[in-house]
């Protein structure tokens, strides 16, 4: 049977807006995907509909649509979607207006049951991750656009690859391996060399984006159209593969994908081969992302110049804590950022930064207060005083916190074109998520020189976010490299090298088959992204940094 082309367009809200006219002209493909949702966004739609009841989706996606429905139409590439957000009843009414007012006959389906807001008071948006049936089911009808609310990332994958194949719900293999090649598209460029530890490889000033050919059986190439930027090979695909996992097993709402059970294999220039994937029965539950307001946030960075950082720091720290004793913010940070560096020829250079975080419940708190105090420090502070930009007066952050719900908690629907209500059931078959046990290491290197140097130059990393956790998954490009690797990172190097995690839960995963270690950090990010808890709030240079760190490498693989 012929493979089906799955392109991705989208990975995030805010992304590249040519990409889904390029992916239509760039060459063939049958189905178009677009993720927009994120933990923070939905957060920002979630305060959108505060505004306005009747938004709540990626507004970006029909703009995005105005241009080129036509031209999907003519080509008979039909359109996935979870651009729907808080409101797919909104967004598929929009695009059903749309392809009105250009006199395109489209046939637009939507997916919904995923919002329990209404059973978590206190939220302002709680959704549960849906899978990939809702959408199969509208493919099967007919549908041109599917558009869906929260479904897994995946779901916009293996629900076209259920409704061509005509994959059951107990076919966990052959989802699982249409699970794998989603998880390698959401993320758009990620899986082209953007983000790549090694982009110095490839030409990845506009890398195009990247779609998989699926096949009956669940295995897929991943490639992108020919004489796009970038470039896909095993490395860019392993790093996709790591982006935001865990351990052996990768859970989902329609099958659990066993990531030590994926083979990679170079099929090509720009070609990659994924095989083998195992698939188990999904969880008895289903995740749920809830997400509320927090508090209200402010800061404010302080310049410091020259000589004395240490001191006008101090300075400054003890003239503010001064002034805000009276009511002081629930949470007050402080972080200084030494990029001063001595006898600089710029001022910039010369410079170090001191950021003072506050947040608290009270807006006042954290608005007035602290930008009164700051400003009135001007001219009666530290020598060479000034600040980025003046304070706010505070605005609102967000908390994530996911819970796990029986599926039978949602009303998983898939609502056609003719506006027929299709229940989409639970799946009949789960398994409890455990872990599994570790695999046996490698044969360690026999012993020999070494060197002091960076981790990064025999291991690539790529890293991310899970609400309050992050994890950071780093492969080697050898087999002698992940013998040194999977010996040398344990646990305890891991925390010696990023100071940060000492005193927080810290669990390695090992996946011999993709000679990679994922590190799974709990709480390193506070209450999610949307609380901006650290300098990096979705420890997306996590990696980096773990890859800049010195140890003693043998020379034989330097």
């Amino acid at each position: 049977m012929t493979p089906l082309r799955i392109g991705n367009f989208s990975g995030f809200y805010g992304d590249r807006a040519g990409a889904l006219r390029e992916m239509l002209t760039g060459g063939e493909v049958d189905v178009l995907t677009g993720d927009y949702l994120a933990e923070l966004t939905m957060l920002i739609l979630g305060r959108d509909r505060l505004k306005d009841p009747s938004a709540g989706y990626a507004r970006t996606f029909l703009c995005q649509l105005e241009d080129c429905l036509g031209l999907a139409h003519e080509r008979g590439v039909r359109i996935v979607t979870n651009a729907g957000g808080l409101n797919p009843a909104g967004l598929a009414d929009g695009v059903r207006g749309l392809a009105e007012r250009l006199g395109i006959p489209v046939r637009v389906a939507r997916v919904e049951g995923d919002d329990l807001t209404a059973a978590h008071p206190g939220t302002l948006a709680a959704h549960a991750y849906l899978g990939g049936f809702g959408i199969a089911e509208c493919l099967r009808a007919g549908a041109d656009v599917v558009v869906t609310g929260r479904v897994t990332d995946a779901a916009l994958v293996t629900g076209p690859a259920a409704a061509h194949f005509g994959w059951l719900p107990t076919d966990h293999d052959r989802l699982a391996g249409a699970v794998v090649a989603g998880h390698v598209l959401e993320c758009g460029t990620q899986a082209t060399g953007g983000n790549y530890a090694f982009f110095g490889e490839g030409d990845v000033r506009r890398p195009g984006f990247p779609l998989a050919e699926i096949h009956a059986d669940g295995s897929s190439v991943i490639t992108k159209h020919p004489g796009t930027g970038g470039f896909v090979d095993v490395g860019t695909v392993t790093a996709q593969l790591l982006y935001e996992t865990g351990g052996a097993r990768y859970a989902g709402p329609d099958v659990t994908a066993r990531l030590d059970s994926v083979r990679l294999s170079q099929d090509g220039p720009d070609r990659v081969r994924i095989e083998g994937v195992r698939g188990e029965a999904p969880p008895p539950t289903l995740k749920t992302g809830l997400n509320r307001l927090g508090g209200f946030r402010n800061e404010v960075v302080f310049v410091l110049t020259g000589l004395d950082i240490e001191a006008k720091a101090a300075l400054v720290r003890e003239q503010l804590d001064g002034v805000l004793a009276g009511s002081p913010p629930h949470d007050v940070r402080w972080e200084l950022v030494r990029t001063d560096r001595a006898d600089a020829d710029t001022e910039e250079t010369a410079s170090a930064l001191l950021r003072l975080v506050v947040r608290d419940q009270d807006q006042q708190v954290v608005g007035r207060a602290l930008s009164g105090a700051a400003v009135e420090l001007a001219l009666g502070s530290y020598p060479g005083f000034h600040v980025l930009s003046p304070p706010g007066k505070g605005a609102p952050y967000g908390v994530f916190e996911d819970v796990y719900v029986p599926h039978g908690a949602v009303d998983h629907v898939a609502v056609l074109h003719d506006g027929r209500r299709i229940p989409v059931p639970p799946p009949q078959e789960t398994r409890p998520l455990d872990a599994v046990p570790p695999p046996p290491l490698p044969e360690p290197l026999p012993p020999g020189p070494t060197r002091r140097a960076p981790l990064g130059l025999v291991a690539g990393a790529r890293s991310g976010d899970k609400g309050g956790n992050a994890n950071v998954g780093l492969w080697a490009r050898t087999d002698e490299a992940w013998r040194w690797l999977a010996h040398t990172l344990t646990t305890e190097r891991f925390r010696q090298l990023l100071p940060e995690t000492r005193d927080l839960p810290v669990t390695r995963h090992l996946l011999p088959n993709l000679r990679a270690l994922n590190f799974v950090v709990e709480g390193i990010l506070g209450a999610g992204v949307a609380a901006q808890a650290r300098f990096d709030p979705q420890a997306k240079a996590l990696g980096e940094w773990l890859r800049s760190r010195h140890l003693d490498i043998p020379e034989t693989l330097l």
